[in-house]
């Protein structure tokens, strides 16, 4: 009996085994590479690389990037070139200082841990504190590997914490969704319903997603850029600003209660075989 359950946990354990050594190999990687004359985002979200990345600026105006030992600070350019210039509209209004988290990879494809998107460098992640503090001044080393980014409810319920909420939040939010680039941006559920509680335009509501976590900051997706011809977009958004039936659900006893019997997940990718090209370049 023992050697039955033995060879059981070895058979769950060896998936996820092979699973962070395949991650590793893309973690390791500290350059991009590029395959042909421009950049490509390949595969899905979830399950791609990224060939000709280009890394953000730690610094630029209006934002700064946190946690850079994680080396996560790679996109498309069209990525780049949307975080410059949603920070130079930041510091235009004054709205204070994005401090942006990760992108993604030197050539994207899986992570060790934090993320199963952000592989194809059309993914980032950008806190809800907009710091005043570093309105005028470089953060140091410390500053950006320390800083936690804050949630905006209230002890972690339902209710938005006006502490840490307010318009430049809102602001931030909707000229991001105004950028035609955009595809989606991920929040949490009570931030939408925030939003659609507000009596101003809702026209670019319908990009704003709700999603379970989200609550310390907010996740923009970019379309697939034109020339990436093996890019995998989503499904369209559906019609409507999304403050309808679908977001009371999010508040429903079924999306708060938790699977009684989790499934462990197949954390193995699947990737483009272009992406064994791209690894190995």
């Amino acid at each position: 009996m023992l050697k039955i359950i033995l060879l059981w946990f070895i058979s769950l354990l060896l998936p996820l085994i092979y699973s962070d050594c395949f991650a590793n190999k893309w973690a390791m990687v500290t350059q991009p590479a590029q395959i042909g004359t421009m950049a490509q985002s390949i595969g899905t979200y979830n399950g791609g690389c990224l060939s000709g990345a280009t890394a953000l600026s730690p610094n630029g105006k209006g934002y700064q990037v946190m946690r850079l030992s994680r080396n996560r600070i790679y996109g498309h350019p069209d990525l780049k070139q949307f975080i410059e210039i949603l920070g130079q509209t930041t510091a235009t209004h004054k709205l204070g200082v994005l401090l942006i988290g990760d992108l993604g990879q030197p050539r994207g494809g899986p992570t060790l841990s934090g993320h199963r998107s952000h592989q194809t460098g059309l993914d980032v992640d950008i806190w809800f504190l907009l710091s005043k503090q570093a309105e005028n001044r470089i953060l140091s080393a410390t500053e950006r590997e320390t800083w936690s980014a804050s949630s905006v409810l209230t002890d972690h319920s339902d209710q938005i914490n006006y502490r840490q909420w307010s318009l430049a939040n809102e602001k931030v939010l909707e000229a991001a969704a105004r950028m035609p680039e955009v595809d989606r941006i991920f929040v949490n559920p009570s931030v939408k319903r925030e939003l659609c509680t507000r009596k101003t335009a809702h026209d670019w509501l319908r990009k704003i997603r709700p999603w379970w976590k989200h609550d310390d900051h907010f996740h923009v997706r970019l379309k697939c850029p034109v020339g990436s011809t093996q890019c995998i977009g989503q499904e369209p958004l559906p019609s409507g600003d999304g403050c309808d039936a679908g977001l009371a659900w999010w508040f429903s006893a079924e999306a708060k209660k938790p699977a009684i019997k989790k499934p462990i997940p197949d954390k193995t990718p699947e990737l483009p075989a272009l992406c064994n090209t791209v690894l190995k370049r």
